[in-house]
């Protein structure tokens, strides 16, 4: 009987699921290359340890320190920060290439500085949260940034579980080695494989800019004149918001907000900070959650009034709806007669209000 190890069954199935979304174009291609690396990581993981196959014992780590350069150009991707110096992020497998050729009882160490290190600095670009990554889906909401730090997270657990083989083999119970590697090592790289999957931290749609071109610099000590500037952009933006109803957009980011308004990413999430206390996906996703607690209160279903509003998926519209209204949609359609920041007369002349002005009935009342 043919019997597959663990790591090329996570293979085949980070394969799979590459190609399904290569078929469907929903994912990056730093995306597309991090989840390649990771296949590949786990058919070199069962040439060398399952099967034993001469030569690719020494390959094994070189492919292995290929994955955390192309986690954090990923997350730069993302964070729209381009390929430059990608080049140098090369420096890392060809290192740990030179140390099996040279100094052996080196690897262990660079690969777990590695690892830990690229961690460590996706979790350090992350310290914005969701403003920090303007290529992602608004709809998603806090999720993009915890995906990509679980993404961190796990970079750091490989570089553990290297450590654990390290002080097994030095305990004398090298024979935990090939455990680790099995079941330690394979849960990293589906975990990292998965995330890169998820369609949280998916493609944005590429938008040319039909907006006005402003100054991106602003005067620091001129704090009334930037006040004004940010009351500006916030007009504009409400008026693609709650006038254009670009909301609806479910591939909507804050990349392509930025670019309808003809200003820099930065300074439109910047504008919202200060003038609403919110990041930019919980701004955008507050007309969503208004117009879909409009949409219930004229009839619809929740489903039709969560595809309607701009939502792809019913755990995000679930998640930010009861962050905004309190409660979950299937209790606010129950309610007698919600009040959504205007009377029911006017429903159709006008925008739906945004949940800072967002405003219910008590029940029973």
């Amino acid at each position: 009987m043919l019997a597959l190890p663990i790591s090329i069954v996570v293979s085949l199935a980070l394969a799979y699921v590459l190609a399904r979304l290569l078929h469907g174009r929903r994912v990056t291609m730093p995306l597309a290359a991090l989840l390649g690396a990771c296949i590949l990581q786990g058919v070199v993981n069962a040439l060398a340890q399952y099967y034993g196959v001469p030569g690719f014992r020494p390959l094994q780590p070189v492919t292995a320190v290929a994955i955390p350069p192309l986690a954090f150009l990923a997350l730069g991707a993302a964070q729209g920060r381009g390929r430059t110096g990608a080049a140098l992020h090369l420096l890392a497998p060809a290192f740990v290439g030179f140390c099996v050729l040279t100094a052996p009882q080196a690897i262990d160490v660079a690969v777990v500085a590695i690892f830990a290190g690229y961690g460590a600095a996706m979790l350090s670009a992350l310290r914005s949260g969701a403003d920090a990554l303007p290529e992602a889906r608004l709809d998603a909401g806090d999720w993009p940034p915890l995906v990509w730090r679980a993404i961190a997270a796990s970079l750091i657990a490989s570089a553990l579980s290297d450590v654990a083989i390290g002080l097994a083999v030095f305990a004398g119970e090298g024979w935990l080695k090939g455990w680790i590697v099995s079941f330690g090592t394979s849960l990293t790289l589906l975990l990292i494989g998965g995330l890169a999957a998820s369609r949280s931290i998916g493609p944005p749609v590429v938008e040319a800019t039909i907006g006005p071109a402003r100054e991106a610099d602003v005067d620091g000590g001129e704090a009334a004149a930037e006040r004004q500037r940010d009351a500006a952009i916030m007009t504009d933006l409400e008026q693609l918001l709650a006038g254009q109803k670009l909301y609806r957009d479910g591939d909507l980011t804050l990349a392509r907000l930025a670019r309808r308004l003809g200003l820099p990413a930065k300074r439109v999430s910047e504008a919202i900070n200060r003038q609403t206390g919110e990041n930019v996906s919980r701004y955008v996703n507050g007309f969503r959650i208004a117009d879909a607690c409009a949409a219930i209160e004229e009839g619809q279903s929740v489903t039709e009034a969560m595809l309607g509003s701009g939502f792809a998926t019913k755990s995000n519209f679930n998640r930010e709806f009861r962050r905004v209204t309190g409660r979950a949609p299937t209790e606010w359609a129950a309610r007698e007669r919600p009040v959504i920041g205007h009377s029911p007369g006017d429903a159709a002349a006008r925008p739906p209000a945004h949940p800072a002005r967002l405003t219910a009935v008590p029940d029973g009342k």
